[in-house]
């Protein structure tokens, strides 16, 4: 099956065709930087929010502000497997393994179990960015998940959750109750009943390590099919505890199509779909709460004159569209999430602006798919987060990979903070929408003023785990020595 689906030229057009779309539109044929902001003005506004869950555990110890009420998310189309109560179970899902977690790696016992990052002020990193791209921001925080236990990377909550559903799924089918607690897998005979099933997926690189590390550590067989751009060292690490690591010629695409097709014809297996898992997506949510928690311990506040911008590298769009869904329906129209992909491989933004989703593919209109942003390197975004949150995007934004490197060692230079290309994309989008034109950022409901005085969270997807030549070597074309 081919990557490109082949939709005609006269097909690739906005949704709703005005300038600012047709404008966008030609940016991302020539891959050159752009912004689209969606007119939201003719959109009826929804109405409701969901308030904190009891119970719910922040790895700051905070409990969730209930929000002031206010516009939040429509509620998911019927029969989508997307909800609060979903979203309930994944929360409850991880809080059941924490005993596990914490036993099987013990970087989390600080946290008693909880897989979570610290969420960091960053004003050294404000002040570079202001300086070189002449962008006024309100104040800037990294949300680090380049430091994420286990994986060090935002793909860890989906991961690990998709894997802990289907061990939970496997151990209900063996016979075995949850009564009996996590611990229950480190017994040599759930571990031979788990070593009877193939967990299989598709990456670009973070996915397959958070996946392949958590189902290896349960025993799982894994398999992990990795496009031409996955970078060598999460191959060798996948393979060092014992993934079985497929490599593919083509990009991501291919090898998500290609890892489905093989795990078909596998009655062990199981395929965990980038481009389509329930329970990736509600892993991801869970951390919009987590967020919540943490601004909330820190006396930061969130309201409609001071909101929460969300900055959120985009690859199939999974990882952000589960944290933009989480976020909204805790916060309702006080925050603005914001994806960010890279110029050659927009895929996500290309399937919103056009309506045709994952129906339209990258090279439909030209672009090769080829970025320094190894986990952003995607040519077709998600059926599943097309529907269920494009709506709920307030901008999309791309870079290219000159400016994610700038970025990358500028908020070395500045904070110390250690990230990949792809997780430099959020301090990109922060610029590039505090650069934007007032008459832009009215189309999504954004003053000048909010701008300057909300709070700007950059979600730093991956990166602590990057060896140090790599990492010496992004930093010299950055240039920051």
């Amino acid at each position: 099956m081919p990557d490109q689906l082949n939709i005609r030229p006269e097909d690739i057009r906005p949704e709703r065709p005005d300038e600012h779309g047709a404008a966008v539109l030609e940016d991302l044929r020539a891959a050159r930087p752009t912004l689209w902001v969606p007119d939201r003005s003719a959109d009826q506004a929804p109405s409701g929010t969901e308030k904190g869950a009891p119970g719910q555990e922040p790895a700051t110890g905070a409990r969730a502000a209930n929000p002031v009420p206010g516009p939040a998310a429509e509620p998911a189309p019927a029969g989508s497997p997307i909800s609060p109560e979903a979203l309930e179970e994944a929360r409850a899902r991880f809080e059941w393994f924490a005993p596990l977690v914490e036993r099987i790696w013990p970087e989390t016992a600080p946290s008693a179990g909880v897989i979570e990052s610290r969420l960091v002020h960053t004003p050294a990193l404000r002040e570079a960015l202001q300086r070189e791209t002449d962008a006024e921001l309100g104040p800037l925080w990294a949300k680090c998940d380049n430091e994420l236990p286990v994986t060090a990377s935002v793909k860890s909550r989906g991961g690990i959750n998709a894997v802990f559903a289907f061990a939970q799924r496997v151990l209900e089918e063996s016979g075995i109750g949850l009564e009996r607690g996590p611990l229950v897998f480190l017994e040599d005979g759930v571990r031979e009943a788990m070593s009877r099933r193939t967990i299989a997926v598709g990456s670009t690189g973070n996915l397959g390590l958070s996946i392949g590390l958590a189902g290896r550590a349960l025993g799982f067989r894994v398999q992990v099919h990795m496009s031409e751009d996955a970078k060598a060292w999460k191959k060798e690490r996948l393979r060092a505890q014992g993934a079985e690591v497929i490599e593919h010629a083509g990009r991501f695409s291919t090898a998500v199509t290609e890892a489905r097709e093989a795990s078909a014809q596998d009655p062990s297996s199981f395929f965990i779909d980038d481009e389509q898992s329930s329970d990736l997506f509600l892993g991801y949510a869970v951390a919009a709460r987590r967020l919540a928690g943490q601004l909330e311990a820190l006396s930061v506040p969130v309201t409609a004159d001071r909101p929460l911008f969300l900055y959120l590298p985009c690859g199939v769009g999974g990882s952000p569209g589960g944290i933009a869904y989480g976020a909204t329906r805790l916060f309702g129209d006080r925050v603005r999430c914001v994806f960010v992909e890279p110029t050659h491989a927009p895929s996500v933004l290309l399937g919103t602006l056009t309506g045709l989703h994952e129906r339209v593919h990258v090279a439909d209109i030209g672009l090769d798919g080829l970025t320094e942003a190894d986990g952003l390197a995607v040519q077709r975004p998600s059926a599943l987060v097309g529907r269920e949150v494009g709506g709920q995007v307030s901008a999309f934004a791309t870079a290219d990979d000159g400016d994610l490197v700038r970025a990358l060692a500028l908020a070395h230079s500045s904070e110390g903070l250690r990230a990949e290309p792809s997780a430099a994309a959020g301090l990109v989008a922060a610029s590039s929408l505090a650069r934007a034109e007032d008459g832009t950022l009215a189309r999504a409901g954004i003053s000048r003023e909010q701008i300057r005085r909300g709070t700007h969270v950059a979600w730093l997807t991956g990166g602590a785990m990057m060896p140090d030549a790599e990492f010496g070597q992004l930093l010299r074309r950055g240039g920051r020595p």
